[in-house]
């Protein structure tokens, strides 16, 4: 009588694998070393790992009670065609849930499926086609368990039968797998926080001068009165938020109150400029980018999206995103996926999105800037701030609150307010709304050397800026149309553009005079059309 080969694993390799699996940090290095080191062996036809997941729409055979699937996760081995049995992703027990067939029932159990000789009886099996035509003889399906919480299933298909003590250390593999992918999964995890932490970190001190540029929202006007209701209706939701209005306008103020207000409040608000970034440099600033993906890059970097995991993203000047651009962005904001530049790995973030600007994004998307269906998608519940010039009597206020704030910054004792500048403050149109009030009122303290605020009147009132008095400006009773309005801050702007001899930036430049951010004033140049020289 023939004597029948059993497959006898060299101790000492099995040794050293539960040694270097417990060297690894990562889940995916762990799951890769397993399969492959047990698959040395021509033996070893096949080996695979499931983990458990959240029941998924792939998953075959699966039905409303079910809420956990297994994905395969990693594979390797040698059909005897040649073919090479590596990749998960399109195998047909790719994803099935617990509890369907063999390996299902092993997770659902948490009981090992350990068979010696398959020959003797392939009957449980899914093909037994497949084990005839692939010589298979042993199988052992052991459940990966740690703390009594079943993590997926361990698989191997041997081309002999197996003994008693294999599968023993089969067993012994499968719990320190266990313990392995559950350790590499927390430190994956510390590793997660501590970058998004330092993101934070880096990211938020970017902010720290802005986020109490303006304080607090303040003022009593019915149109503020109305953002306040709108706020208050949004703010516990996940909406997304596009706030629209002039530069200056208060924009960012609203997305802060509304991230404060949300559940989300606990994570960190991640603000995005996107007028301010180089435009090959919006993917990497947005997503992150891998070791090596640029020159110099020598360390991984992770992107705002995922500093704002958890918490809210806030791009302001969203309009100013390249075109390019703009579907990716739209994919991170339908699915919660990216991936950093120079990296196949798909990431995840569970973000809030708010975005603001100051253009019209619908005559955008008309003229083919703008993609439709992401201005659909931010566009979810849109508010609308309205101009300084607009709600005149939220100045007294302001201008208090301005006066304390800078006070306070500068070491000075806070000057009184008088009613005759109040009125000039009132009358003016300010253009570059509640910034450029907020600059003049830090100048006023800055410059008054009594106890009463003393500020540029010249600057907002002499005929050099085309601004003389409000009897000479409004019409029609006292009230300017909106083309009048538009026409006194394209006047305004030649003037001033005029009076520095078109110096844009730095000290003494127009928009340090008009109390606008560079890239605003550039954009209100281009808006209006205006050239130097030309009337």
């Amino acid at each position: 009588m023939a004597k029948v080969l059993r497959y006898k694993p060299k101790f000492d390799s099995l040794k050293d694998l539960l040694l270097d699996m417990a060297k690894e940090r990562s889940c995916e290095s762990v799951l890769s070393l397993i399969v492959n080191r047990l698959t040395r062996s021509k033996q070893v036809a096949l080996c695979r790992i499931w983990l458990t997941r959240p029941i998924c729409d792939d998953c075959a055979e699966r039905d409303s009670s079910q809420t956990e699937c297994l994905h395969l996760v990693a594979s390797a081995g040698q059909s005897m065609s040649g073919t090479d049995w590596g990749g998960s992703e399109h195998s047909a027990f790719s994803r099935f849930p617990i509890g369907h067939c063999k390996v299902g029932e092993i997770a659902a159990t948490g009981r090992p499926l350990e068979v010696s000789d398959v020959s003797e009886d392939n009957s449980w099996m899914a093909d037994p086609d497949w084990a005839d035509v692939e010589g298979i003889r042993g199988f052992g399906g052991q459940p990966l368990v740690f703390k009594d919480r079943t993590l997926g299933v361990l698989a191997v298909f041997t081309r002999m039968p197996l003994e008693e003590e294999w599968l023993t250390w089969l067993r012994v593999i499968a719990d320190h797998a266990a313990a392995a992918i559950a350790n590499s999964r927390a430190f994956e995890e510390i590793v997660k926080l501590k970058e998004q932490l330092e993101l934070e970190n880096t990211f938020l001190k970017e902010e720290i001068s802005e986020v109490h540029e303006f304080g607090s929202i303040v003022g009593q006007s019915p149109p503020l009165k109305q953002i306040t209701q709108q706020i208050d209706l949004v703010a516990p939701t996940d909406a997304s938020v596009l706030i629209l209005g002039e530069s200056g306008t208060g924009k960012e103020l609203v997305a802060r109150e509304i991230h404060q207000r949300s559940k989300r409040n606990h994570a960190p608000l991640i603000r995005v400029n996107c007028a301010s970034i180089p435009r090959e440099l919006f993917e990497s600033e947005f997503f992150g980018q891998a070791k090596g993906s640029f020159t110099g890059v020598v360390r991984d970097r992770a992107g705002r999206f995922e500093a704002a995991d958890g918490g809210t993203i806030f791009l302001d000047e969203v309009g100013e995103i390249p075109a390019e651009q703009q579907v990716k962005l739209l994919r991170v904001l339908q699915e919660g996926e990216f991936e950093r530049v120079g990296e196949d790995r798909t990431r995840s973030a569970d973000v809030r999105v708010i975005a603001a600007t100051n253009r019209d994004l619908k005559r955008e998307v008309d003229a083919g800037n703008f993609r439709e269906d992401l201005y659909f998608r931010l566009n979810v519940f849109p508010i609308e701030v309205s101009p300084l010039r607009e709600r005149r009597e939220d100045i007294p206020l302001l201008a208090a609150h301005f006066i304390d704030l800078s006070s306070q910054r500068l070491g000075r004792s806070a000057p009184k307010l008088s009613e005759a500048t109040l009125k000039r403050l009132q009358s003016y149109s300010w253009p570059g709304n509640i910034r450029e009030l907020q600059n003049v009122i830090e100048r006023g303290v800055i410059t008054s050397t009594g106890e009463t605020l003393r500020i540029d009147l010249v600057s907002l009132t002499s005929p050099t800026v085309n601004i003389t008095s409000s009897a000479d400006l409004v019409t029609n009773d006292g009230i300017m149309t909106e083309d009048e309005m538009v026409e006194l801050m394209k006047k305004n702007l030649r003037s001033a553009l005029d009076r520095t001899g078109w110096k844009i930036y730095g000290p003494g430049g127009t928009a340090e005079l008009l109390g606008l951010r560079p890239t605003t004033l550039a954009s209100r140049i281009k808006k209006f059309g205006l050239k130097r020289g030309v009337g």
